[in-house]
C-alpha cells in the first residue's frame, strides 16, 4: 500500500470514528443542553436559559418515587449479583474440565437468551409458585430485585472470570500450605486480587439493572411499582413524558461520568504506585 492510499484509508477511519461518536454523544448533548430550557421538545426553539426543569423534577413525586425504586433495585441486585457471580466464578474456575465447560455454558444462558423469554419465564414462575405451590410470594419490589439479580449475575461472572485466569495459582496453594484454611485463603489472598474485577462487575450489573425495561415491565404486574424505564414508557403511552425527564437524565449522566472518571483516576494511581514498587 503506497503512502497516498495509506493516508486515504487513515482519513476514512477517522471519518467513521467521528461519525460513530457523533451518533452516540449528540443525543446526550442535546438532552443536557435542553435540560436548561422549557422548550416543549428537544430540538425546538430554545428560549432563555433556566433551571425550571430541575425545580419541577424535585416536585414531581411520581418521578422521584420511580427513581427511588430504580436505585433500590439496582444497588441491591448489583450487590447480590457481585457476591453470587464472584462465588460462582471461583467455583467454576476450580471445576474439572468437562463439568466446567457445561456449567460455564449454562451460566450464560440468560446473556444470549431473548430478554422477553426470560421475562415471561420469571412471570410464569411467580404464577406457579403463588397459585400451584402456594408459596406466599407476590409481584413486588423484592421479586424485581430477585429477577434483576438473576439476569445480571452472568455478567459479573463474565467480568470476574478473565481476572481469575490471570491469577498465580501458586499463591492460593502457598497460603493453604502455610496453614490458612480454604475460606481464609479465599478472603485474604484471592478476593483482594479480584477487587477490581468485582467493582467492574458491580458497575456493569447496576447499569444493566438501571437500563432494564422488559423484565421489569412484565414482572411488576399488578404491583404498582414504577422504575424510570417503566415510568417513561407509561408516560409515552398516555400523555407524553414530562419534560423534566431531561433534567433527571442529565443528573444521571453527570453522576455516572463522575464515578467513571474517579474510578479510572484511582485505578491509574494505584497502577503507577505498583509500577514504582516493582
Amino acid at each position: 500500500m503506497n503512502k497516498t492510499s495509506s493516508k486515504v484509508f487513515l482519513g476514512f477511519k477517522w471519518v467513521v470514528l467521528l461519525a460513530v461518536l457523533v451518533a452516540i454523544y449528540l443525543p446526550l448533548l442535546m438532552i443536557i443542553i435542553y435540560s436548561f430550557s422549557t422548550s416543549p421538545s428537544v430540538g425546538g426553539e430554545f428560549g432563555g436559559v433556566t433551571i425550571a426543569l430541575y425545580e419541577k423534577l424535585f416536585k414531581n413525586t411520581k418521578m422521584l418515587a420511580a427513581l427511588k425504586n430504580t436505585l433500590i433495585i439496582g444497588l441491591v441486585s448489583a450487590a447480590l449479583a457481585t457476591i453470587l457471580g464472584t462465588t460462582a466464578s471461583v467455583g467454576i474456575h476450580y471445576m474439572k474440565k468437562k463439568v466446567k465447560s457445561a456449567v460455564d455454558t449454562a451460566s450464560q444462558i440468560t446473556v444470549v437468551n431473548a430478554e422477553i423469554v426470560t421475562a415471561m419465564g420469571f412471570f410464569l414462575l411467580m404464577i406457579f409458585l403463588r397459585d400451584t405451590v402456594n408459596v406466599p410470594v407476590n409481584f413486588s419490589l423484592w421479586w424485581l430485585i430477585i429477577t434483576h439479580t438473576v439476569i445480571t449475575t452472568p455478567y459479573v461472572i463474565l467480568t470476574v472470570t478473565p481476572r481469575l485466569q490471570q491469577l498465580n495459582p501458586n499463591l492460593l496453594e502457598a497460603s493453604m500450605d502455610l496453614g490458612a484454611g480454604p475460606m481464609r485463603s479465599l478472603f485474604t489472598v484471592m478476593l483482594p486480587q479480584l477487587a477490581g474485577a468485582m467493582v467492574s462487575g458491580f458497575a456493569l450489573a447496576f447499569t444493566l439493572s438501571l437500563d432494564d425495561f422488559v423484565v421489569t415491565n412484565v414482572n411488576s404486574f399488578g404491583a404498582n411499582i414504577d422504575t424510570i424505564s417503566t415510568y417513561v414508557y407509561s408516560g409515552i403511552r398516555k400523555k407524553g413524558v414530562p419534560i423534566e425527564i431531561r433534567a433527571l437524565s442529565t443528573i444521571i449522566f453527570v453522576v455516572v461520568l463522575t464515578a467513571l472518571i474517579v474510578y479510572n483516576v484511582v485505578k491509574n494511581k494505584k497502577a503507577k504506585e505498583l509500577a514504582k514498587k516493582a
